[in-house]
């Protein structure tokens, strides 16, 4: 099964009534299993990543379907949101009851946490520092694979909580489940 875990790092005023439609992309990063390998795309570079996403079984990423894939979205002539998809954090919220940092889970999951968080990406932007926020992104990339696969391999991630670290128990048995994949390519406008 070919798996791509994704994230993306964006430039432009996020407004908090969850209109991201003046967000633009400014990297994409992909882990592809296919080859264990971490690859990172600028926004002008999109057009290779998307052989990566028409070649997937799967996509992994965290709050993807909230907010990733609907702007990943506005640069694909496909629906990205077609393509069998496993969102993290999505996972996390329906067993909790809320959402918890990426940041929160890698710490009490993997033992080390996030290199930075998404507002500093956006400042090196502005600053030109495109290439640490490609890195960052890729970090980013390299703990949410992670964390899928100790899910899949432990059927359950950690958090920490006000009084110590607490196990959330997730339901992995179907997120491999082969032949419930769309092929995104019949998504594309022909």
């Amino acid at each position: 099964m070919r798996k791509i875990t994704f994230d993306i790092e964006t430039e432009g005023v996020f407004r908090t009534n969850g209109d991201f439609s003046n967000l633009e992309i400014t990297v994409l990063g992909v882990h592809d299993s296919s080859d264990n390998t971490l690859k990172g795309f600028y926004k002008h570079e999109l057009k290779d990543a998307w052989p990566l996403f028409e070649a997937a079984d799967i996509i992994i990423g965290y709050n993807s379907e909230h907010f990733d894939i609907p702007i990943l979205n506005k640069y694909y002539a496909g629906d990205l949101g077609k393509i069998k998809s496993i969102d993290l954090l999505k996972e996390v919220k329906q067993v909790l009851g809320r959402r918890l940092k990426l940041d929160n889970l890698a710490e009490a999951t993997l033992g080390r946490g996030k290199t930075a968080d998404g507002l500093e990406a956006v400042e090196w932007w502005k600053q030109g520092l495109h290439e640490k926020v490609r890195d960052y992104c890729l970090a980013d990339v390299a703990i949410t694979n992670e964390l899928y696969e100790y899910a899949k391999k432990h059927g359950s991630v950690k958090y920490r909580d006000y009084d110590g670290v607490r196990e959330i128990k997730l339901d992995t048995g179907g997120w491999e489940k082969t032949g419930d994949s769309a092929a995104l390519t019949h998504t594309l406008p022909f």
